[in-house]
């Protein structure tokens, strides 16, 4: 979570006078909503009364006179760093007093009166659901009120989210997020104010914390078996799949496309989708084309994200497709950052207000038994990538203390759930960020929900412990025979 501060705003104390300092809020580097010190103040203090004193970070204090700039960029990192520390804790950052504070600044910052409106949401083969929401109706009612239009059942809802994308001029989603719990949908698309962005109905990839009741993610897809019982659930599941397979998502040969074709053609859905999880990439999240440094520097790629791993596709000279798999259990570490260049003239992107900013996802992996390599993918989704890598980190930990991904997608309402203390170690990933454009040109800066870090990538030799890296705790050696 990052803070920066309007020039326009005057820079007075809290000891009187109409004037104050608004610290904005971003997600994804679009404005989410603007905070003064006294309503974080009030956000503490209620904090502190629902879960004591001890457990919350320490808050800025009280200054009696006028703060020079350098008190309010002083106080501006303070708050970051309580915000991200709040959001970071397992307990405060699912807390509905933590998210409802948000969901009301967004509304209020964006000045959207609580109405009753119309909300479109999108199957993935492009089917326009209507719904009937409240502008002020969170992630979770507006998820609710999709699936009961489609007659979903509740103990299903779980394994479907809403994704807030960018339709391209082909028809594609590029994904921006996962609607998190702490925003209000319609106000998030509709302050965009560009009709690219959509929401749409997707099997739950990108997860909340594990100490969340729901909804989760999964990737496994033994657990599709449960979708698949239900009419409902199959139709959604077989449009996702026909669509992914249509946009090349999903790898298919060619004898494997004449057999889909013919369960198609029968409405064969069950069937086909029992083939359909054969092929290589089926129930992966594909981004858009980026650039690597592997296996050499800039070079063009295709990332997608499932069954564990990161795939980087690159097309090489002669049009042949080459395919490189980097497994979750052989990443050490990984983290985001992001260079802010200050403007030079240039026109920002929309919702920035700012210089463009360039986001990289960087992770140690293990290449052979004694060698661990920095791998840099540069792309504006390197957050939503990292929020894949965390989840998969987290299944993977839930199976391996045996605990159960089904129970976890069915469970809604009532009760926490509890990580082992090696699961409550795994950092989860950067949600809300912005880089702060008033820093020095092309400054790295850690964009995860921690203290924010100015050293950038490292080499080779970075502690995976230092603070703007995300430990992994799945990760696993290899012996010789792997090599």
């Amino acid at each position: 979570m990052h803070f920066s501060i309007p020039e326009t705003e005057s820079r007075s104390g809290d000891s009187g006078g109409s004037a104050y300092v608004a610290y904005n809020i971003h997600v994804n580097g679009v404005l989410h909503c603007r905070v003064r010190y006294s309503q974080l103040l009030g956000l503490h203090e209620q904090l502190r009364k629902e879960y004591g004193a001890n457990v919350l970070p320490a808050f800025p204090p009280k200054k009696l006179f006028s703060l020079t700039p350098a008190e309010v960029e002083q106080r501006r990192e303070q708050l970051e760093k309580y915000m991200q520390a709040v959001r970071q804790d397992p307990l405060l950052g699912s807390s509905e007093t933590f998210n409802s504070f948000l969901r009301r600044a967004q509304q209020e910052t964006q000045q959207v009166p609580t109405e009753e409106v119309s909300l479109e949401v999108l199957l993935s083969n492009g089917q326009k659901v209507l719904v009937n929401v409240l502008t002020s109706d969170q992630t979770e009612d507006v998820l609710e009120a999709v699936a009961a239009k489609l007659d979903l059942p509740d103990d299903l809802i779980g394994y479907f989210s809403l994704f807030l994308v960018r339709e391209k001029e082909d028809g594609a989603f590029s994904f921006v997020r996962k609607l998190q719990e702490f925003e209000l949908p319609y106000v998030s698309v509709t302050s965009l104010r560009s009709q690219e962005y959509k929401i749409v109905l997707r099997k739950s990839l990108a997860p909340l914390p594990l100490s969340t009741p729901w909804p989760h993610s999964y990737w496994d897809s033994a657990y599709d078996d449960d979708v698949m019982e239900n009419r409902v659930g199959l139709n959604l599941l077989y449009a996702q799949t026909v669509s992914d397979i249509e946009r090349g998502w999903i790898l298919v040969t060619k004898e494997q496309h004449r057999q889909l074709k013919s369960l198609q053609e029968k409405v064969s859905k069950k069937e086909f989708l029992r083939l359909a999880q054969t092929l290589r990439h089926y129930g992966y999240l594909r981004f858009d084309a980026c650039v690597a440094d592997f296996p050499e520097k800039d070079c063009p790629v295709v990332v997608s994200a499932g069954n564990s791993e990161l795939s980087l596709q690159l097309r090489l000279p002669g049009q042949q497709l080459r395919e490189g798999s980097f497994r979750v259990t052989r990443m050490r570490c990984w983290r985001v950052t992001s260079s802010v260049p200050l403007p030079s003239g240039s026109t920002s992107s929309p919702g920035r207000g700012r210089g463009e900013v360039r986001l990289e996802l960087a992770f140690e992996y293990l290449m052979s038994k004694d060698r661990l390599q920095w791998v840099t993918i540069t792309s504006p989704q390197a957050i939503m990538m990292s929020i894949c890598l965390q989840s998969m980190v987290d299944e993977l930990m839930v199976k391996k203390s045996g605990g159960s991904i089904r129970k976890m997608l069915r469970r809604r309402v009532g009760g926490t759930l509890r990580r082992s203390d090696s699961q409550q170690a795994v950092k989860s990933p950067p949600l809300l960020e912005s880089p702060d454009a008033t820093r020095e040109s092309m400054v790295k800066l850690s964009s995860k929900l921690s203290a924010v870090s100015l050293r950038g990538i490292g080499s080779p030799s970075t502690d995976a412990s230092a603070s703007d890296v995300h430990g992994n705790f799945a990760f696993e050696g290899i012996g010789d025979e792997d090599l």
